[in-house]
C-alpha cells in the first residue's frame, strides 16, 4: 500500500510522514508517485481485459488535482486530458501533455477559451447548447479552422449519488437534452467549419453502481444509431467518469468491472471510447498533512484543532464528505472521540467529526483521500496561504508547490489615493 504503518508510524510509501513534517511544515498535501500510477495503469489493464481490439483514450480529468507534477506524471504514461478551462488547457501545455488527447469539457466556455482551443489542435470540444455551437462556429470559421466537436448530451440517468455532484439529469445545467440531440448534430453537419467528432456524456461524481452508466451508455449508442442513419458517422464516443472510490464504507466496483460494463454496452460499435477519470486516479493517492495545536475538551464533545482548514480540504464542509483521520504516530494515551476542526472562523470547519483517537496536542495527523478536490479547490480565506505539495517516490520527496506567503496574497492590491 502506497499510504500505511510501518513500525508504528504512518507513512507515504517508504517515506515517514513524520520526515515530511519536518521538512516542509503542516498543513501540507502529499501525493504517492506509486499511487497515481498505479491507478492509471488499473485502467490501461481494463481495457486490455475487457475488449483487448477497442481503441481507448482514458483522460484524466484536470479539475481533480491540477498540479503540474501530476499531470507531467500521467502525460509521460500516455494519458489525455479531459479540461474545462482555458488555464487548465495551458496547464496540460506545460506539464508537456499531448494537446491532441484533451477534450475540452464545460457548460460555459467563453470565445477567448474555443479560440485557444482551436488555435491549440486539442482533440475536441464538448459543446453544451446551440448556442455554444453557434459561436463555436462563427470563431472556426474566423480563424479559417473547422472546430471537431461533440455535444454532451445529457441522458436524464439518476447516478444515483450526492445531488451536488449529479450531473445527468434533465434539471442539471450540464449537456442539451437527448430530445433535442439529433436535431443539433443534423444542423453541426451541415456547417462547413464543424467537424462532428463524436458524442459525450457524464452522470455524475462518485459512482458505486455501474447500473446507471450502463443505462446512460445504451442511451447514447442508440442515439449513435440514428445518427449514423442520417449519414453522420462518429469516431469517439466519451462515456464521461465518475468512477467512485472508498472513502469509508463504500463498496465500489472494480475499475474492470466498470469497463467492461462500458465495454459492453457499446457491443459492436468500433468508435473509440474515451473514459474521463479524476478522481478514481489520484483520489487515494494523497492525504493532507496536518498538526494538532490544541485538544480542547467540551461538555457535549471533544474537539482537536488542527493548522488545516476548510481553505485547505473543501470537501468535508461543502458536501459533508467523510475523510479518514489516522494519527500519524499514535499518542500511547487512551483513544477518545474527537471532532477534527480548524482555525477557521466559520462553524462548517471540520475535517471530521466524532473519530476515535489516540493524540495530544503537537500530534499529527493524516486526512486520508485527499488527492482529488482537495488543493483543488483550496482557497485562501480568513488570509491563509495555502499549503505545499509535495510528491513521495520511494524514500524521495520533492517539494512540487511550496507554501505561499502572507505577502503574496495582497502583493497584487493596491489602497486608492483617495
Amino acid at each position: 500500500m502506497s499510504f500505511a504503518y510501518r513500525d508504528g508510524v504512518y507513512c507515504a510509501e517508504g517515506l515517514s510522514l513524520e520526515v515530511v513534517a519536518q521538512r516542509y511544515g503542516t498543513p501540507c498535501y502529499v501525493y504517492s508517485r506509486a499511487a497515481i500510477e498505479s491507478a492509471y495503469r488499473e485502467f490501461e489493464q481494463a481495457f486490455a481485459v475487457a475488449d483487448p481490439h477497442r481503441r481507448a483514450l482514458i483522460c484524466y480529468s484536470v479539475k481533480a488535482n491540477s498540479n503540474l507534477a501530476v499531470l507531467s506524471l500521467l502525460a509521460r504514461l500516455g494519458a489525455g486530458f479531459d479540461i474545462v478551462s482555458g488555464g487548465e488547457l495551458a496547464r496540460v501545455r506545460a506539464a508537456g501533455g499531448d494537446l491532441r488527447k484533451v477534450v475540452f469539457s464545460g457548460v460555459g466556455k467563453t470565445e477567448a477559451e474555443i479560440v485557444q482551443a482551436l488555435e491549440a489542435g486539442i482533440l475536441c470540444l464538448n459543446l453544451e447548447s446551440g448556442e455554444e455551437l453557434e459561436r463555436t462556429d462563427a470563431i472556426a470559421r474566423r480563424l479559417g479552422l473547422r472546430a471537431a466537436v461533440a455535444f454532451r448530451v445529457n441522458p436524464d440517468v439518476d447516478a444515483k449519488t450526492l445531488p451536488y455532484i449529479s450531473t445527468g439529469l434533465k434539471q442539471n445545467k450540464f449537456g442539451v437534452s437527448y430530445a433535442e440531440a439529433e436535431r443539433l448534430y443534423r444542423d453541426a453537419a451541415a456547417r462547413p467549419n464543424i467537424e462532428v467528432a463524436g458524442v459525450g456524456c457524464h452522470i455524475g461524481s462518485q459512482l458505486t453502481d455501474p447500473a446507471p452508466l450502463a443505462d446512460a451508455a445504451r442511451r447514447i449508442v442508440a442515439l449513435a444509431e440514428r445518427l449514423e442513419r442520417h449519414g453522420i458517422a462518429l469516431r469517439h464516443v466519451d462515456l464521461g467518469g465518475g468512477f467512485g472510490i472508498r472513502y469509508n464504507h463504500e463498496s465500489p466496483p472494480s475499475i474492470g468491472i466498470f469497463i467492461a460494463t462500458l465495454c459492453g454496452a457499446l457491443g459492436a460499435r468500433r468508435e473509440t471510447l474515451i473514459v474521463d477519470p479524476g478522481r478514481a486516479i489520484v483520489g487515494n493517492a494523497g492525504v493532507l498533512l496536518t498538526r494538532i495545536e490544541y485538544v480542547k475538551r467540551g461538555e457535549a464533545r471533544n474537539f482537536a484543532v488542527v493548522d488545516a482548514a476548510m481553505n485547505d480540504l473543501l470537501r468535508p464542509a461543502l458536501y459533508q464528505a467523510w475523510h479518514e483521520v489516522v494519527a500519524v504516530r499514535p499518542a500511547g494515551v487512551a483513544i477518545d472521540s474527537y471532532d477534527v476542526v480548524g482555525p477557521v472562523c466559520e462553524t462548517a470547519d471540520f475535517l471530521g467529526k466524532e473519530r476515535k483517537l489516540s493524540i495530544v496536542s503537537g500530534g499529527l495527523l493524516a486526512i486520508r483521500s485527499a488527492g482529488a478536490y482537495g488543493m483543488a479547490m483550496s482557497s485562501n480565506y480568513n488570509s491563509r496561504p495555502r499549503c505545499p505539495e509535495v510528491v513521495v517516490s520511494g524514500a524521495r520527496a520533492e517539494l512540487v508547490r511550496p507554501r505561499e506567503h502572507v505577502e503574496e496574497l495582497y502583493s497584487q492590491e493596491s489602497i486608492p489615493a483617495w
